[in-house]
């Protein structure tokens, strides 16, 4: 008999879980996950006032290990790898030698020559290839180690209430973007302090063999809280409301970091060279030629990927991504934009009602540009 593993998209250590929740599933980069348990409205708005659990066990996890691992991340990232703490964490991207972005990345450091580099879904055997060339020689070695690990993820306001129920670790002391392994229902796993969502949370790497009793012990744990089970639409309008960029929409082969805002993440003055770097010192140097923007809708019709922005009816930009935002109960959108539209719409401010909007489906939407991000989390939320 073939295994069942083999035939249709992969599954994860939860999906029988995410199945008897009465979740609608859906292939998302070739596993099979959890679109939405019921309303994603309804999702969405409990992990901004409440908690959401989350499985994100299709996201790749790489070891890259070695005396050399650092130096070596140093020349493979646009981060500084060797200057991330143990028990630290920071998001970089790997890039392409013309400076287009491979895929965006956090980097753990579990230990001085040990690396966790988690990667996007579809991206992960890209991303574990082009590791393995670009540190090969210089001392250290790249594992796939995807299929050793379940993610589970609970964001929210409460969900550090929620987690300290499970654990004997002191959460206040779990800095964000920080990792520390730890214990969570009895079972060993390592706990960071990161999430998708613009609020905090952890996530939490188990074994396989272990995510159904933590994923049942969170639940069980937050039952008194609000805590629900989110999927994939959530967590795409939770990431949209808070700014942060998804590969395929805003992030691709054909754009560099600087082309979203995030240069910052590019280190032009560590030591060395790295993959990448002439092409992004140019860019660096160079005017921009489109700029990333956030828009708010004025009617209910929503901007999707892909769609014309207009500025007095002509086209001059493209929507990356778009949801009807459940905080701010109108479409949002970020796009990309030419910097002298961007420009002429943030002077012309109110006056610009009417030129700016956008073209859904052969019917030109108004809209209004706006900073990124939409939502931030309140303070001491």
């Amino acid at each position: 008999m073939p295994d069942p593993q083999s035939i249709g998209p992969r599954r994860t250590p939860l999906a029988a879980v995410h199945v008897d929740l009465g979740a609608t599933m859906t292939d998302f980069a070739g596993w099979l996950m959890p679109l939405r348990y019921g309303s994603e409205t309804a999702e969405h708005k409990a992990v901004r006032s409440a908690a959401g659990l989350f499985d994100l066990s299709h996201m790749g996890e790489l070891l890259v290990t070695g005396d050399g691992a650092p130096a070596a991340l140093d020349y493979a990232l646009v981060g500084q790898a060797s200057a991330i703490q143990p028990g630290r964490a920071r998001y970089t991207m790997i890039c392409a030698t013309d400076g287009g972005v491979i895929d965006d990345l956090i980097a753990y450091r579990l230990a001085a020559s040990e690396y966790l580099i988690v990667a996007n879904a579809s991206n992960t055997s890209i991303v574990a290839g082009e590791l393995a060339e670009r540190v090969r020689g210089r001392g250290a070695a790249v594992t796939d180690r995807t299929a050793d690990y379940a993610l589970i993820a609970i964001q929210g306001p409460r969900a550090a209430g929620i987690l300290a129920r499970l654990t004997g670790a002191d959460l206040d002391q779990v800095r964000y973007y920080s990792s520390h392994p730890a214990t969570v229902a009895g079972l060993g796993a390592l706990l960071a302090r990161t999430g998708y969502t613009g609020e905090d949370g952890f996530e939490i790497f188990v074994s396989p063999q272990d995510a159904v009793k933590v994923w049942q012990a969170l639940t069980e744990a937050g039952t008194g809280d609000g805590l629900v089970p989110a999927g994939l639409a959530a967590r795409d309008s939770l990431r949209l409301e808070a700014g942060m960029p998804l590969y395929g929409n805003e992030l691709g082969r054909e754009v560099t970091p600087f082309d979203v805002g995030l240069g910052r993440v590019v280190k032009l003055g560590k030591p060395g060279d790295f993959v990448g770097r002439a092409a992004l010192a140019e860019r660096a140097r160079a005017e921009p030629t489109r700029e990333l923007v956030g828009l708010v809708g004025h009617t209910r019709r929503v901007p999707r990927h892909g769609y014309p922005v207009l500025w007095d009816g002509e086209s001059r930009g493209t929507v990356t991504s778009g949801v009807p935002s459940p905080t701010l109960g109108r479409p949002i959108a970020m796009a990309f934009l030419a910097p002298k539209v961007a420009a002429e719409a943030r002077s012309a401010d109110g006056a610009s009602q009417g030129r700016l909007a956008v073209d859904v489906r052969g019917s030109a939407e108004p809209a209004s540009l706006v900073p990124l991000p939409f939502y931030k989390r309140p303070t001491g939320h």
